[in-house]
C-alpha cells in the first residue's frame, strides 16, 4: 500500500538524486532503467528525514522490543546514528548504537566495534542502506557473535529492489530471511516506487520498461 510516508520518502529520494532513471549497468551485469544511490543523501535535512523514516519503521515493527542499533561500516554507521536520535525524539525509544571498523584498531581502545558493547542476550537491530547479496551480513554477523551471544531478529533498509539473486527465484531480502532467519524491512520497495510513478503520470514508455524489467528480474 502506497502510504503518505512512502510517497514522502520517494520524493525525498528524487529530490536528493538518490533515485535515478535512465540506463544503468548493475554489478550483476543486468541493465536496469532505475538505480538507487544512497550515497547522494548528504545534507542535514536529508539525514533528519532518513532518521525519521527508519525510526517510524522500527517503531512500527519492533516498538521498543530490542536492545541496540548496529550500523555496518560504512553507510550503515550514519543510518544507525540518525535513526537512534529519531527514535528517541519521535517515539521516546532510547537505545544505544554501535558500529564496526573495517580494520581492527591496534592502538588506543583497540577492537573492532565502536560505541555500545553488546551483552549476552541482546536483540540487535541492523540499519543498512540496501541488500544486494547478503555479503555485508556474512561479514558482520561473526563480528557480532564473537562480541557476545546476541540475536539479530530484524534488519531495516531503505529500498527493497525485490530482485531475484543470480541463479535463484528468491530476492536478496528473501534469501537473508531464509539463510540467517533475519526479517528484513524496507522503508519502500520497487513496487511502491512503480505505483508512485503511475500516480504521478510518469512517462508511459519508461513505465513500460520498468514493468518489463520487474517481470524478468523481480519477485512479487
Amino acid at each position: 500500500m502506497l502510504t503518505t510516508e512512502k510517497r514522502e520518502f520517494i520524493q525525498l529520494m528524487q529530490q536528493a538524486g538518490v533515485l535515478l532513471f535512465g540506463d544503468f549497468t548493475l554489478k550483476s551485469g543486468r541493465k536496469s532503467p532505475y538505480f538507487c544511490n544512497m550515497g547522494n543523501f548528504k545534507t542535514g535535512a536529508q539525514l533528519d528525514a532518513i532518521g525519521k523514516a527508519y525510526a517510524a519503521k522500527i517503531a512500527e515493527v519492533c516498538g521498543g522490543e530490542f536492545d541496540a542499533l548496529f550500523g555496518p561500516a560504512y553507510k550503515g554507521i550514519p543510518l544507525a546514528a540518525v535513526t537512534g536520535a529519531a527514535l528517541y525524539r519521535q517515539h521516546g525509544i532510547d537505545r544505544p548504537y554501535f558500529f564496526d571498523r573495517k580494520e581492527v584498531k591496534d592502538h588506543g581502545e583497540g577492537g573492532k566495534l565502536v560505541g555500545y558493547a553488546p551483552q549476552d542476550g541482546d536483540r540487535i537491530v541492523i540499519t543498512e542502506d540496501v541488500i544486494t547479496a547478503g555479503t555485508a551480513l556474512r561479514e558482520v554477523l561473526p563480528v557480532l557473535k564473537s562480541a557476545a551471544n546476541v540475536s539479530v531478529p530484524h534488519m531495516f533498509i531503505a529500498v527493497d529492489r525485490m530482485e531475484k539473486s543470480a541463479g535463484s527465484e528468491l530476492s536478496a531480502v528473501q534469501q537473508v530471511r531464509e539463510e540467517f532467519a533475519i526479517a528484513v524491512h524496507a522503508v519502500v520497495s520497487v513496487a511502491d516506487i512503480f505505483d508512485y510513478l503511475k500516480e504521478e503520470n510518469a512517462n508511459g514508455d519508461f513505465l513500460a520498461r520498468m514493468a518489463a524489467y520487474r517481470r524478468k528480474f523481480c519477485v512479487g
